[in-house]
């Protein structure tokens, strides 16, 4: 049996999960969290549900906002540019 979230949080297809972790450092057992980002999907003319995982340390989660932020930024003023002409 696998670990299980603590906590997640959804967005249609899109989910976050936090999990708490333990190892062992200098001989002491350490809990840090970690997150899990997936999205489902369907495959046409499938019926298997699929998903897509990425893993993270709780170091990453600011840097994944930050470039998803950019990213949505940049495709918003492209999408304006061609309304534009």
């Amino acid at each position: 049996m696998g670990n299980k979230p603590i906590k997640t949080y959804n967005c249609g297809n899109i989910r976050a999960a936090i999990f708490l972790n333990e190892r062992e450092v200098n001989g002491n057992i350490v809990g840090f969290k970690t997150i899990s980002l997936s999205r489902s999907f369907k495959k046409k003319d499938e019926e298997i549900w699929r998903s897509e995982v990425i893993n993270m340390r709780r170091n990453d989660l600011q840097k994944a906002i930050l470039v998803l932020q950019k990213t949505q930024e940049e495709l918003l003023l492209d999408s304006k540019e061609e309304e534009e002409e």
